[in-house]
């Protein structure tokens, strides 16, 4: 059931308009019940993973938060912990693992074992889900947070379909809460949630659908031969296809959340407009980037430990962040070039925005930009191999008729997300004409409504980031 489907809102619609017709209690157990449902519909099967890390989860962080003895506390922490990375581990990176472990073996010269590689389904969202889990079991180990006292308001915090299969990845404080407590039907929020699921559906269908078409003919070579313009469409359609894609997803998932007046974090703040690559990740996924910085860079010692250990903390991190997002080198690289990034800004002192003249922002962010699409290569590639051939091609200085009118398409689909992100980075909106009044709002949604039904892309292409 994806997001930009008719039967998804054939689902949401009902359930909203009863939603509102009960009380807390009797809306946590239908809302849990519908979101197991969602989930259920690619595979049921998959739904007793999240029922088994749940009852885990609930009763060892009520075990935790009563228990004064350090060994026992610590012992269930470890219980949680092992049970949701060993999930994550065994589903997503089993075959990556057996697969690495092998060619490793016979890149040695040692004698080839045969490694048996399953056919492991991913059950969807495991990576998001498990990551809001063990935030709410370490911040209730160190004492940041009650542990809840209704196991179907915890089941619902962690599987809430809006979030559940691509984020953004909840904080415990920052939703639990919201569940824990009465929501208030506002006419307002409402129709805020309206709108973020047009902006959503516009940035998906419309402009990542069509950036896709570019993107895939670009990678799969059916757009021409390897050249500089290939490669640089190619680049261009799949970053903003990328951003177009999961920001859309991200808006989508928020307006929904909205309808049924819950309020999830801001996972996008225009992150092409950084003027760094720490201003990037403050501004990009940034459910993901600030929990990593939370959960895995601070513990490491973040930069408390003098300079040479905060390089290794942050490329430590920043290849696990790579690694989250998929069993492929590929990732791997990309995560690691994230991390040599950062450590080098670092090193030279590249500081956050402020007190700089506005030609050197400019300046900043075209130059990041195109960094930052480089290394989309390696995300997009479906091999090591593939992405250096696709970096080979680039270096071929060849121009054909046919690139014109695809660079004109590039430019048609993703010049306008671009002058509507300056919109909303120059009023502070976290959705377009957020502080517009009504009229114009309804006028604008009447628009992107006829934009969806006349420039929709391919039906076909699921969001990207539910693949992790």
């Amino acid at each position: 059931m994806f997001f930009d489907t008719p039967v998804y809102f054939v689902f949401l619609i009902p359930l909203v308009f009863i939603y509102w017709r009960l009380e807390r209690k009797q809306q946590n157990v239908m809302l849990l019940a519908a979101s197991y449902f969602f989930y259920g519909w690619w595979d049921w099967r998959f739904v007793s993973l999240i029922l088994i890390s749940t009852l885990v989860d609930f009763f060892a962080a009520r075990y935790i938060a009563n228990s004064a003895n350090h060994w026992r506390r610590r012992a269930l922490l470890i219980l949680s912990l092992t049970l949701n990375f060993g999930f994550l581990g065994f589903f997503k990176y089993f075959n990556f693992f057996a697969d690495s472990l092998a060619s490793t073996l016979v890149a040695l010269g040692l004698p080839a074992v045969s490694v048996t590689v399953l056919q492991i389904l991913l059950p969807p969202g495991i990576s998001f889900y498990t990551f809001q889990a063990v935030a709410y079991i370490v911040d209730v180990y160190f004492g940041k947070l009650e542990p809840a006292d209704s196991l179907v308001d915890y089941a619902l915090f962690i599987s809430l379909f809006p979030h559940l299969i691509a984020g953004p990845i909840q904080r415990p404080s920052h939703l639990l809460p919201q569940v824990q407590h009465r929501r208030t039907l506002d006419p307002e929020r409402i129709t805020d949630g309206v709108m973020m699921i047009l902006q959503g559906l516009f940035r998906k269908c419309v402009v990542a659908d069509n950036c896709a078409l570019l993107a895939d003919a670009a990678f799969s070579g059916s757009l021409g031969g390897p050249s500089l313009g290939v490669g640089l469409i190619g680049v261009y359609a799949f970053s903003w296809q990328i951003y177009a894609d999961f920001s859309g997803y991200s808006d989508i998932a928020r307006g929904s959340a909205q309808l049924m007046g819950f309020h999830f974090m801001v996972n996008f703040r225009q992150p092409y407009l950084a003027v760094s690559l720490q201003d990037f990740w403050r501004r990009w996924h940034i459910s993901l980037s600030s929990w990593l910085r939370d959960y895995l860079y601070i513990p490491l010692g973040g930069n408390r430990l003098g300079e040479v250990k905060t390089y290794r903390n942050l490329l430590a991190t920043m290849l696990l962040g790579g690694l989250w997002h998929g069993a492929n080198w590929t990732f791997v690289v990309w995560g690691g070039i994230h991390g040599l990034w950062l450590s080098m800004e670092r090193l030279l002192g590249i500081k956050e925005p402020g007190g700089r003249s506005f030609v050197r922002d400019w300046v900043a962010r075209i130059a990041l930009f195109h960094l930052v699409c480089l290394t989309w290569i390696f995300f997009r590639a479906q091999n090591l191999g593939a992405a250096r051939d696709y970096l080979a091609g680039m270096t071929v200085l060849r121009w054909e008729p046919h690139l014109l009118p695809a660079a004109i398409f590039l430019i048609a689909f993703s010049v306008p997300m671009f002058v509507i992100d300056l919109l909303m980075e120059a009023r502070g909106e976290e959705y377009v004409l957020q502080f517009s009044k009504g009229r114009t709002r309804v006028w604008v949604g009447a628009g992107a409504v006829g934009l969806l039904l006349l420039f929709s892309g391919n039906l076909s292409n699921a969001f990207i980031y539910f693949q992790f």
